[in-house]
């Protein structure tokens, strides 16, 4: 927001320096960020946060002047004079939805003669950088920079049926902007439009057809309030951004609109000439009722280390324009005005103290007292798992939720067993975004974990390992218009193969104590080499995937080296995860060993075998282990030798060799039978 110098003097008295003005605003909130010489004039440049809109004009600011330096505001109180018959004779405007244009007020000006608006005027709006057009359009412009709220003067006579109407877009509407170019409307952008068509996009621009022009002699003259989101939505959806809707981004002054309106209304009769017809047409739905937080004041030396007299803290409090309903002893409560729609709590009030005050006032070396909080469970498993993999040599990276849509896929997606189709389904995208390519929600984890391990290499790192702790955004099967499921994913990017990546997964589960037993199967995703990619399962829930990604999918990231990456519910890790592990002996007898090897069908996985042995080897069997394949030699093409070794212990005595070769043999006689395997050597 740039300030005029001359134009903030209009409001408040400014009898200090312009550097102690500036930095004082900056201590208070309103960050300096330059000043430099307009013409005689000075514009000062300052740095307006986004719950501060009362501040994007010169009164806003004034406020905040009058409220620092204790000196009186001065607020213009436009009372224009009136003739003629009334506007709601000659005019009507209507409101479809008033969620999403609160209020609406028109006024009618007519006999007005368009020219250059007076000196005053020009220069004031020059030294903030704004081009005067004439005298009606700068009149818009001047008490918009004045008071914060918009406004937009329609040519009257070119309105068809002299009506007004905020609406959403029809289907198939287009609208030509006052920039001369032509856009084509949604039906969830809201328009101000005439008994005809749309004459312009609400909050964000006006169209060029019924723009005030040299023949213009009548007025109809816009101040409206429309909802935040929406105007954020169709500027960012158009790329079209202007002043007007950078105010109406943020939530404005209600009782502001018809301020403005009347404003105006004072100024274009002052610069134009004409005759502004009695009355105002207003329409929207009722205002709420403003907050009355109470602040009691032993909570201000608690929360700000430092005593404020009590008598201070109110004088602060309703200088900036709250209205102090009661007051004891202890506490006091205020009604909170209209235009800060940033004060709703005690704290808030607090704060605004603080500021008024100085901050300057609190000592650095003063203890505030504090209660620390202990870490939940979420946290503890992060950093549980941080640790683990850490360990195994990765880095934790941070992404984006936002990305391009090529990498807005699920790694899921094709034909893995337990999938709910979700996958399938197109990504969610965000319009609205001010980033302009990734405007999709990303359904996965690892395309963008792929993405920032090629990053890596095209600059000479070519051994990122990666891992990230993130939301995932799933469209919910149906309802397209429905929140999506936000489910927290752990996701994997490795130059290892599938064993490599599959062992780490092992050892992360080993580090959470998971007491659930695991289990892979074997599983089909586009996403994945055939044949190097399973499903990983924790008892009977699915809890994500391990795989060798694509040559083909690695060309199209731009990928040098192969990588593997996994998938995981983090929500199935918190429910299993034990932090504190439980102590348990170490076996006190020996174990005997048995490796056996078996000639099965190729197509046959590891992960059905092995099921088949633990079922068949009876209760001594305490864990069974994959050694190797071998194909080739006297085999045919289609079978393989996989041999295995079996561990056996009894608890309370050793095992001796004649009680585990019955065991042996029950094992292979059950995968005889299963799978039609045979004894090896």
């Amino acid at each position: 927001m740039i300030v005029s110098w001359n134009w903030l003097g209009e409001y408040v008295r400014l009898d200090v320096p312009v550097d102690v003005l500036s930095a004082r605003l900056a201590l208070s909130g309103l960050n300096h960020e330059s000043t430099s010489d307009v013409g005689g004039d000075l514009a000062i440049d300052l740095e307006v946060t986004s719950n501060r809109p009362d501040c994007l004009g010169h009164i806003g600011v004034a406020r905040e002047v009058s409220v620092l330096f204790e000196q009186a505001l001065r607020v213009p109180d436009p009372r224009p004079r009136t003739g003629g018959e009334a506007v709601s004779a000659l005019a009507t405007v209507a409101v479809e939805d008033a969620s999403l244009c609160p209020r609406f007020t028109a006024r009618l000006i007519s006999g007005v003669k368009v020219g250059p608006s007076p000196w005053r005027i020009r220069k004031r709006l020059e030294t903030i950088g704004v081009r005067p057009i004439s005298n009606i359009v700068d009149a818009t412009n001047y008490v918009m920079f004045e008071c914060g709220q918009p406004l937009h003067a329609y040519d009257y006579d070119r309105l068809a049926g002299r009506r007004l109407e905020a609406r959403r877009a029809r289907a198939g509407e287009t609208l030509r902007a006052i920039n001369n170019k032509v856009y084509e409307l949604r039906a969830d952008q809201l328009v101000i439009a005439d008994a005809a068509r749309p004459v312009g996009l609400a909050g964000v621009m006006g169209g060029l057809e019924t723009e005030i022009g040299a023949a213009t002699t009548s007025v109809m003259l816009e101040s409206a309030l429309f909802d935040p989101i929406s105007v954020r939505r169709t500027s960012r959806a158009l790329g079209l951004f202007s002043p007007s809707s950078y105010r109406f981004e943020r939530p404005l002054d209600r009782e502001t609109t018809e301020w403005a309106s009347r404003r105006c209304a004072e100024l274009i009769l002052e610069t134009a000439g004409g005759t502004l017809h009695p009355g105002v047409i207003d329409v929207g739905a009722a205002a709420a009722a403003r907050p009355t937080p109470t602040l009691r004041f032993a909570q201000i030396a608690r929360l700000l280390g430092i005593d404020v007299p009590r008598e201070r803290a109110v004088a602060i409090l309703r200088a900036l324009g709250l209205e102090l309903i009661e007051e004891t002893a202890a506490s006091a409560r205020f009604r909170v005005p209209t235009w800060r729609s940033d004060l709703e709590r005690e704290v808030d009030l607090i704060e605004e103290v603080a500021r008024i005050h100085g901050y300057e006032h609190i000592p650095e070396d003063r203890a505030v007292p504090l209660v620390g909080s202990a870490r939940g469970v979420v946290e503890r498993v992060e950093d549980a798992v941080r640790e683990a993999l850490c360990g195994c040599g990765f880095d934790e990276a941070a992404t984006f939720s936002l990305v391009a849509e090529p990498l807005a896929v699920a790694v899921d997606a094709g034909r893995a067993a337990g999938s709910d189709g979700r996958a399938t389904l197109p990504p969610i995208r965000v319009d609205h975004s001010s980033r302009k390519l990734e405007n999709a929600l990303r359904r996965s984890l690892v395309p963008s974990l792929l993405a920032a391990r090629r990053h890596n290499e095209a600059r000479g790192n070519l051994d990122a390992e990666l891992f990230e702790i993130a939301h995932a955004y799933l469209p919910r099967t149906g309802d397209a218009s429905a929140r999506p499921d936000e489910p927290s994913r752990l996701g994997i990017v490795a130059g290892r193969d599938f064993l490599g990546v599959k062992g780490v997964v092992e050892t992360l589960l080993e580090r959470l104590h998971v007491d659930v037993k695991p289990a892979t199967r074997p599983a089909a995703l586009d996403f994945f080499e055939d044949g190097r990619c399973a499903e990983l399962w924790l008892g009977d829930e699915r809890w994500g995937v391990v795989g060798e990604i694509r040559r083909a999918v690695l060309d199209d990231f731009e990928a040098r080296a192969a990588a593997s990456a996994a998938e995981l519910d983090f929500g199935l890790l918190l429910k299993h995860a034990r932090l504190v592990p439980r102590f348990a002996h170490l076996p006190a007898q020996p174990a005997v060993e048995r490796d056996l090897s078996l000639v099965v069908a190729r197509a046959l996985s590891w992960s059905e075998l092995a099921a088949t042995v633990e079922r068949a080897a009876g209760p001594r069997l305490e864990a069974v282990a994959y050694l190797d394949t071998f194909r080739g030699g006297n085999l045919p093409d289609d079978r393989e030798s996989v041999h295995f070794s079996m561990r056996f212990r009894h608890p309370e005595r050793t095992l001796t060799g004649e009680e585990v070769e019955p065991a042996v043999s029950a094992v292979a006689a059950a995968c005889a039978a299963a799978f039609g395997a045979v004894r090896r050597g």
